[in-house]
């Protein structure tokens, strides 16, 4: 194994990714990593991983059948089965569920977990929050410990949030619901109603 792991870092840096160290690396044989890519200790990729240039991966990191568009970072991060665009900042500590998708230069910050959903460009999800199920916009800004309510005990629903909303803290979001574009979420509250697009909703 550690034969076949050093194959992989040694091919790797002949194509101009860096390693800072190659410390608790495991690399699948199957990844591919763009150039100028700085990967740091305690990184793991598994099945079919491709990275684009100018990111920087870990510390802490590991990447399932996933891809990463270029010059995103991802620190402390897992990943799985999802899309990740380009210029994109993860992390520290968070998590990507299979089934989702985000788009160039949006933010998914600490303690945040994103599952089969897509988030639009510039959309920041910072820290302490849960979106599930959920098809987001772009420019959205998720206040800190926001909830998209997808499951009753039986069925899964989705969340929709159209383009440059605003969701206050401690937003409850109950689907299925819909907020509507550049709609604002007054912190604490909890949506069971769809949200027409320039209302606020409390």
């Amino acid at each position: 194994n550690q034969i076949a792991n050093q194959r992989v870092i040694d091919r790797l840096m002949a194509q101009g990714v860096e390693f800072v160290s190659t410390h608790g690396v495991v690399l699948s044989p199957d990844c591919e990593v763009g150039a100028d890519t700085l990967i740091y200790p305690g990184t793991i990729f598994k099945g079919q991983v491709t990275v684009g240039k100018n990111c920087e991966i870990g510390p802490n990191t590991m990447l399932i059948n996933c891809e990463i568009g270029d010059g995103t970072v991802a620190d402390n991060a897992k990943i799985d089965a999802s899309v990740v665009g380009k210029g994109v900042k993860l992390g520290p500590f968070m998590q990507i569920r299979p089934g989702s998708k985000i788009a160039d230069f949006a933010k998914i910050g600490n303690f945040t977990e994103i599952k089969n959903s897509t988030i639009g460009e510039k959309t920041s999800v910072a820290h302490l929050t849960y979106v599930g199920d959920s098809d987001v916009g772009d420019r959205v800004n998720f206040g800190c410990g926001t909830v998209t309510v997808n499951y009753d005990g039986i069925n899964k629903f989705r969340t929709t949030i159209g383009n440059d909303c605003f969701i206050g803290c401690n937003t409850n979001l109950v689907s299925p619901v819909t907020v509507g574009d550049g709609a604002y979420t007054a912190a604490g509250s909890t949506i069971t109603k769809d949200v027409p697009a320039g209302a606020l909703s409390i």
